[in-house]
């Protein structure tokens, strides 16, 4: 098991970012490659267990919210299939793609009382093969910073 992580104070309320974020069917309003997104079987986008389909660059994804809290801010959520690893860009070095992760993300909000900001920490852990961890790390660990900096893009449009 290997862990991304990553965190970013947004220069937004902590109920305006959670407000935005806490509706796990919400995606495509503050990813950039989100199309659209799905809550199967006529559950809440609040609601443990709810099953989102979404579609990110063109790719279908299926994720299932595990816990969620009102109170603490905070959202995790599991893919339901592993997830391949990208098409190799043909860098030299890289013989061979990692083999398929499972992983499991955790959006948490904390206040930050001065500026009346939001500090978020993302980190999704990652069963891989161990052989892939660090490549699958980096992946996540490039890909995580691009969607905070969407949704802090959403939040200055929205302000």
């Amino acid at each position: 098991m290997t862990q991304a992580y990553y965190s970013a104070v947004l220069d937004h309320p902590l109920n305006d970012v959670w407000s935005l974020i806490r509706d796990f069917n919400n995606y495509p309003a503050y990813i950039d490659g989100v199309s659209e997104s799905l809550i199967e079987d006529g559950k809440r986008g609040d609601e443990v267990g709810a099953i989102r389909r979404f579609c990110y660059l063109g790719n279908w994804i299926r994720q299932r919210l595990v816990d969620h809290s009102d109170r603490q801010h905070t959202l995790t959520y599991a893919g339901l299939e592993a997830l391949p690893f990208p098409q190799d860009d043909g860098s030299p070095g890289e013989s061979q793609a990692p083999a398929p992760t499972r992983y499991q993300g955790t959006m948490h909000l904390r206040p930050i009382a001065e500026g009346d900001r939001t500090l978020i920490e993302w980190s999704v852990d990652l069963e891989t093969e161990p052989a892939d961890a660090d490549r699958w790390q980096a992946l996540f660990d490039s890909w995580i910073p691009v969607w905070t900096n969407s949704l802090a893009r959403t939040l200055a449009r929205a302000s």
